[in-house]
């Protein structure tokens, strides 16, 4: 028997959406639909990560359904495109359904790109990247939608305002909006490094302006150094960058400037000091301790050395 994420969806007929969402006859494009029958949406910038939080979907789906229908539009072939459900749908394959409770509306290209976004970027975990290229098919859509143009010849939505907009339903302005678009730029093993938290994001958006080459340098420096550039070290970068001399060496030199937050540092196993440290301080008595352990036995040393050369 095949299985399904819900049994009779048409129960919920008018709980769901409005007329648009309805066929001729007044009833809701409620139905399970084949699995192997829905494509992704093309394009579709956020990822789907097998994480916890999918661990946990697939096991609510796997006891309970999909309990909230995805959103799905026609092709002409008699398929469906996904607009709004990719981890729900891949949650489906892996607990073994063979359909998934889908909602279907009639949508144009910009109509299902602006939903497709919007409804994830509700997610409570966004990375930078999926939000970079998010806001930049949103703005692209938005431009598409507002080409015509009114009695004065301006266009009805400018780039700025529809940054505006986008920035608006996300709490940000629409600097910021076009601050996270030129990340878009960035090489992927630059972006990788930026979704990882291991190069901040205004570093990130300076280094965006760097050539695809001069990236590709950067990126070698720093797996070599294990050292990633400051705010100030990407703003010299982008200088160079923009007089034409960011060389390999000048990439090397730049990178190679000590950061405060970035000096060397020291670290040991716990258990190999342990035993030398007296239980309850804290960490910077602990570290006060040893410092003060090791001044010690730099002056022993040091009064060992005369005797030493006379021996």
């Amino acid at each position: 028997m095949e299985k399904s994420g819900i049994g009779k969806i048409e129960a919920f007929d008018g709980l769901l959406s409005t007329g648009k969402d309805r066929n001729p006859t007044g009833r809701q494009l409620l139905r399970d639909i084949p699995l192997e029958s829905i494509s992704d949406f093309p394009g579709h910038p956020f990822k789907v990560r097998m994480d916890e939080d999918m661990e946990n979907l697939v096991e609510s789906v796997r006891k309970r359904g999909v309990l909230s229908p995805v959103l799905v539009r026609p092709l002409g072939d008699g398929s469906y495109q996904m607009v709004s459900g990719h981890r729900r749908k891949r949650a489906s394959e892996i607990a073994g359904f063979e359909t998934v409770p889908c909602m279907v509306r009639e949508l144009n290209d910009c109509e299902a790109i602006i939903l497709m976004l919007d409804s994830n970027l509700q997610r409570e975990r966004v990375l930078p990247s999926e939000r970079a290229f998010a806001y930049k098919m949103k703005l692209e859509a938005m431009k598409r939608q507002g080409q015509r143009t009114d009695l004065t010849s301006c266009p009805v939505v400018t780039k700025f305002n529809s940054a505006y907009e986008v920035g608006k339903a996300q709490g940000m302005c629409a600097r910021q909006v076009f601050r996270y678009i030129r990340l878009t730029s960035l090489i992927p093993r630059l972006l990788d490094l930026v979704d990882e938290g291991k190069i901040a994001f205004r570093p990130a958006v300076e280094l965006s302006w760097l050539s695809d080459k001069e990236q590709a340098f950067l990126a070698e420096i720093i797996a070599y150094l294990e050292a990633t550039p400051s705010l100030a070290q990407a703003v010299k970068l982008k200088k160079f960058s923009q007089n034409g001399t960011l060389s390999e060496s000048v990439i090397r030199s730049v990178m190679s400037e000590e950061k405060p937050n970035q000096r060397e540092k020291y670290s040991f196993q716990a258990d190999r000091l342990r035993q030398y440290i007296p239980a309850g301080l804290s960490q910077q008595q602990r570290e006060d301790y040893v410092v003060k352990a090791l001044a010690y036995y730099k002056r022993a040393r040091e009064r060992q050395r005369p005797k030493n050369k006379r021996s």
